[in-house]
């Protein structure tokens, strides 16, 4: 009796190869071929699930920002936890910070580079701003409604500042990490969380 395949698992680790393979040797070279030979399958067969590079790396993308959305909504507040804590905590998931998110993150740059050129992930990298700048609104609203900050906040300029120390710090951390280190990441962030509130 022949062998059932789960589809969607093999898509996921037909992703994850393509992740490997970017951040081995870089985006351009996640063409269909390279992954197919990555995962060991034939490129006819892994065509099967994806026609073209561009939905190879979109799915390939989805899943990074699906990974992250499960991760944060995987996370519990316990009682008797420091609240500014579980919010801080909160935001690492966004940051390369271990080995996982730091996968996640350089393949999310990778990405990034590639739409300047590739307009069919223009939607896909837009959606994905989007989520996470609505998560950063809801740290800086969760602060304010566990009454932790100071009074007056201008709410979107806090986000977009927020934002931008993000993808400044895992920048600086991937490009120079012996220079911008994951302590530098996290002393960064909680100076920065501490300097809202009262």
């Amino acid at each position: 009796m022949p062998k059932k395949v789960d589809h969607h698992k093999r898509k996921i680790q037909i992703a994850e190869a393509t992740w490997k393979v970017i951040v081995d040797e870089g985006i351009e070279q996640a063409t269909v071929r390279k992954v197919a030979g990555a995962t060991g399958l034939s490129v006819g067969a892994l065509r099967h699930y994806f026609a073209s590079q561009s939905e190879l790396l979109r799915f390939s993308m989805e899943l990074v920002s699906e990974r992250v959305m499960e991760r944060a909504k995987a996370r519990k507040y316990s009682k008797g936890q420091d609240p500014l804590e579980f919010v801080t905590e909160g935001v690492y998931e966004v940051l390369p910070i271990d080995e996982e998110r730091k996968i996640e993150m350089e393949v999310w740059l990778a990405f990034s580079a590639k739409v300047l050129v590739d307009a069919t992930l223009r939607e896909l990298s837009n959606k994905v701003y989007c989520d996470m700048h609505l998560g950063f609104k809801n740290v800086v609203l969760s602060l304010q409604a566990l009454n932790l900050t100071k009074e007056n906040l201008n709410l979107d300029m806090e986000v977009n500042r927020l934002h931008a120390i993000v993808d400044g710090m895992a920048i600086h951390h991937l490009l120079n990490p012996e220079q911008f280190t994951k302590e530098n990441i996290i002393q960064t962030l909680a100076y920065h969380l501490q300097s809202l509130c009262k």
